[in-house]
């Protein structure tokens, strides 16, 4: 038992990356006159461990649970800072989010600082991270999940026929029923993408900023689309890298999920076809996608150490994320294709144990579930997911019948309290959108359909690459030069342009 806990455990993580009253009932801000003052100090010890050597500054801001309802209880933000040290040169904010929804943002200053994020981006501005609503540090919330249930992932495991759609079903009926009994102080209704962006507001305000910029990665674009389109004249210069195409997560998105598979495993497989003599998943990319396939319908009748097949693609789609991925992902699929149980666990071994699970597991799974269901109605009927399913596995073979499967959504116990944020296309032209050409969970789509919805106010900066994440998170010289322009100097590209895929040539010797 503990051995498919862990190895679902390990599955679960590297996925995971994360209610008020209408629009226009909702107060948009705090006046500005009693905006709460930010007292700066030091940041909890396991932010201090993440952050280092990089040293932050933290605080809390005071912000209703309901917005809707002014006299409400309040919960405390943390959030934290790197100021910039060049006073000349300081434009303002740069608030951060690095995803999710249930990404834990506290750290993520110091972590571009460690992958070289720009100097004149540190001057500019001060680096703003924070805990959003419900997570970490800011009024954490609980389902109760452990790694030993049957959720593990935000992902719904791959049906491989109509009847694993019906085990899900009653899973995915538990998991609501779950996180409903655990709601005891009824905060969980009250987590969406547009109390967090009234959130933002209160933090630039309390932060003393008549406007403040924006760099959100994955579900940080959706979080990032609805600041600017519902505060268009308090937001600066805006950011959105690896775009999901919505101010929310809907089930259109989540099976975007498996064309973004699709784009992304075939540079994996010529990797692993350029090394077929160490991994022997094949001399192609197309005999690799065979061996997988392959591999995978086998696992789904015999599993290897607690590796079914829905394990497996699962595990594959997390380690598409990122090219430095690949040799443990060819390890993995190598040792499940010649059986080897010990050799199939060691690229798991640098992971803990499931008695080890960090409290994180069930606060990021809780968050993601609770925004990404209380945002927009989920359909409830299961023949909707059927059908989906046995649409999406003849589409999307690699991984169409996991992401088109039902969700807890289906059952959650409370109905959106207002609809989506509407983009707004009403406003300064200060989005800058930035999107991988190749990105397994948002696809180039993502950032197509948010470039149609901000027709006016938008760009987009396609980058010929692979993975998840392009600006200092990447390896694209077009893609950093555009976006650090535009972050110091404000300078938008004058139309969409493309990245070229990145030249590493060997240096030319200099004799023989």
């Amino acid at each position: 038992m503990k051995r498919r806990r862990g190895i679902g455990r390990s599955s679960a993580l590297a996925v995971v990356l994360g209610l008020g009253g209408s629009l226009l009932a909702a107060p948009a801000v705090a006046d500005g006159a009693r905006a709460p003052q930010v007292r700066w100090g030091s940041c909890p010890e396991d932010v201090v461990a993440e952050a280092a050597p990089t040293v932050l500054q933290c605080a809390t801001v005071p912000v209703p649970v309901d917005y809707a309802d002014p006299g409400s209880d309040r919960i405390d933000l943390m959030i934290s800072r790197l100021a910039s040290t060049n006073p000349d040169k300081r434009r303002g904010t740069l608030m951060l989010n690095p995803g999710g929804p249930g990404g834990s943002g506290l750290a993520l200053p110091a972590l571009l600082v460690a992958r070289g994020v720009p100097a004149s981006v540190l001057d500019s501005y001060d680096l703003i991270g924070m805990d959003t609503r419900g997570i970490g540090h800011s009024a954490p919330v609980t389902c109760g999940f452990t790694p030993d249930g049957p959720y593990l992932a935000n992902i719904p495991p791959y049906a491989v026929d109509d009847a694993a759609v019906t085990r899900q079903t009653k899973v995915a009926k538990q998991v609501a029923e779950q996180c409903a009994r655990h709601d005891r102080d009824g905060r969980l209704r009250h987590l969406t993408t547009a109390n967090t962006a009234r959130d933002l507001d209160r933090i630039r305000a309390a932060l003393g900023e008549e406007k403040t910029s924006y760099l959100g990665y994955s579900y940080g674009t959706a979080l990032g689309a609805a600041y600017a389109s519902m505060f268009p004249e308090r937001s600066d210069r805006i950011v959105l890298d690896s775009n999901i195409g919505d101010t929310h997560l809907d089930r259109d998105g989540l099976r975007r999920y498996a064309l973004g598979m699709e784009q992304s495993f075939p540079d994996f497989a010529q990797w692993a076809a350029a090394r077929h003599g160490s991994y022997g998943l094949g001399r192609t990319p197309a005999q690799v996608r065979r061996t997988y396939l392959t591999l995978a319908a086998r696992l789904d009748k015999a599993p290897v150490a607690g590796f079914d097949g829905s394990l497996m693609r699962m595990y594959t789609f997390g380690n598409l994320f990122k090219k430095t991925q690949y040799p443990k992902l060819a390890q993995q699929l190598q040792a499940l294709a010649g059986g080897d149980g010990t050799a199939a666990r060691r690229p798991l071994s640098q992971n803990a144990t499931a008695d080890e699970v960090p409290s994180s597991f069930d606060n990021s799974l809780s968050v993601f579930l609770a925004v990404t269901c209380n945002d927009v109605k989920w359909p409830k009927d299961v023949d909707t997911y059927r059908n989906g399913v046995a649409k999406d596995r003849a589409r999307y073979p690699l991984f169409g019948a996991a992401t088109a499967n039902i969700t807890p959504c289906a059952f959650w116990p409370h109905t959106p309290a207002e609809p989506p944020v509407p983009v707004n296309d009403d406003g300064p032209r200060n989005v800058l959108l930035v999107q991988n050409l190749r990105d397994a969970p948002t696809p180039h789509q993502g950032g197509k359909l948010l470039r149609q919805k901000f027709a006016n106010r938008s760009r987009l900066v396609s980058v010929d690459d692979g993975g998840h994440g392009a600006y200092v998170l990447g390896d694209n010289p077009c893609a950093l030069n555009t976006t650090t322009r535009y972050l110091v100097e404000g300078t938008m590209p004058e139309k969409d342009m493309l990245c070229r895929a990145a030249e590493h040539r060997r240096p030319m010797s200099r004799g023989r």
